[in-house]
């Protein structure tokens, strides 16, 4: 399990000045009444509504307001859909990799605190062994509810861009290998990470589509043409595009121009102004379009908790002003993202349109994930997920499922 040493809790100090947890049942009851949230900018899938109103009864948002309904005065305020992380280890110093069940839910929690209502659990390398007690472990969570997936990031992927995993833990994708850790998600493998040039990349893309398991290209070292032709195989989604992968270049494109070039493909960034150039976030959604893109945190246990030493897989970790890199290498390792500040980031310092922040954030991963039926908008008969933003962009209120995550204690 990872411990940090020195770690101070962010998210609590963030908390002390506005918003708060909320001490409510996380399991809503009936006997709560109505909510109707208005005078906010809503941000709806067909656009912003100003001075718009959200209509809350029990878990569902609907589109009747009850005479019986506690009136919310949100003017001045933004409301959004619940944000979906679709790539994320950990955070609250908890790890998902290796920490226990009752460490899992303490991580998911923390980035609850910060918006993250729909979150995938994603792993690291490891053995073989380790992986597939750690898919059933986190299944179980699955089942409860406490996640939403399970993402497979390694053991196949290319030692050249092997970025923050073990390379004596990496090997070529094994069909077998791949059935294995599906067979012991039971059926809750959302997404696994592989480089598809190496041997056995393209059967194993083929199978994830075949078993409806999400192939993402990712520590890659492949040219053009073959990520071309694992796309052309089912591959979906670009794991931490530009990171991890051969750099763009005008005589061999790499991955980069073809993922981006795409229609089929979802491109995922870490916006947090270490992994990206602003510049290059600005080409990705110029070339994929805000329709195509996903951020994610890739969060490690430093998120929402500190600096300090932690353990990533087997291998150590310093977290400094809120970089996470390997003690051996440098290499950068993960992020200490949460989403509130890639959705701030985005709108106040990448100039993205709100509607197109919104769209990375909840609307495309729950598409991706195939749960936009039930979260991902603002919607009458959706889960009530949403998260308020007061003018700044700074996170106000968190609501899952109809419960208060973080009370925004407004009148």
């Amino acid at each position: 399990m990872a411990n940090a040493l020195g770690a101070r809790d962010s998210a609590d100090k963030r908390l002390r000045r506005g918003a708060r947890p909320a001490t409510t049942n996380p399991h809503p009851g009936s006997d709560k009444a109505p909510l109707i949230l208005s005078g906010a900018h809503v941000v709806l899938p067909t656009g912003t509504l100003k001075e718009g109103q959200v209509i809350v009864d029990g878990t569902r948002i609907t589109g009747t307001a009850p005479e019986n309904a506690h009136h919310i005065d949100l003017t001045g305020h933004w409301l959004v859909p619940g944000f979906v992380d679709l790539h994320n280890h950990g955070g609250g110093g908890a790890s998902f990799t290796s920490g226990t069940p009752d460490d899992v839910v303490k991580g998911i929690h923390t980035h609850r605190l910060h918006g993250t209502t729909t979150l995938v659990a994603s792993t690291v390398t490891g053995d073989m062994d380790f992986l597939t007690r750690r898919a059933g472990l986190l299944s179980e969570l699955a089942e409860q509810g406490d996640v939403a997936g399970i993402h497979f990031e390694g053991p196949f992927i290319s030692p050249c861009r092997k970025g923050a995993h073990s390379e004596a833990l990496l090997r070529d994708p094994d069909p077998a290998e791949v059935r294995k850790l599906i067979d012991a998600a039971r059926g809750h493998a959302t997404m696994l990470t592989l480089a598809t040039e190496l041997p056995g990349g393209l059967d194993s893309v083929r199978l994830l589509a075949e078993r409806g398991v999400i192939a993402a290209i990712g520590h890659t070292d492949a040219t053009y043409e073959q990520t071309v032709e694992a796309i052309e195989a089912g591959a979906t989604v670009a794991t931490h595009l530009f990171n991890a992968m051969p750099p763009l270049g005008h005589r061999e494109p790499g991955p980069i121009a073809a993922l981006l070039e795409d229609e089929r493909v979802t491109v995922e960034l870490i916006n947090d102004g270490t992994h990206l150039h602003p510049a290059a976030l600005e080409l990705a959604f110029r070339h994929a379009g805000a329709d195509r893109v996903a951020f994610i945190t890739d969060a490690m246990d430093a998120a929402g908790f500190g600096d300090g030493r932690y353990m990533l897989g087997p291998l150590e970790v310093e977290v400094a002003d809120g970089v996470a890199r390997l003690v051996e290498g440098g290499s950068i390792a993960g992020s200490t993202l949460t989403l509130d500040r890639a959705f701030k980031r985005a709108v106040t310092i990448d100039r993205l349109p709100v509607e197109d922040a919104v769209a990375a954030l909840s609307v495309n991963p729950a598409k991706l994930l195939g749960r936009y039926d039930r979260i991902g908008s603002l919607e009458p008969g959706k889960d009530a997920d949403l998260v308020i933003l007061d003018a700044d962009f700074e996170l106000k209120g968190v609501m899952r499922r109809g419960e208060w995550v973080v009370d925004p204690q407004l009148g």
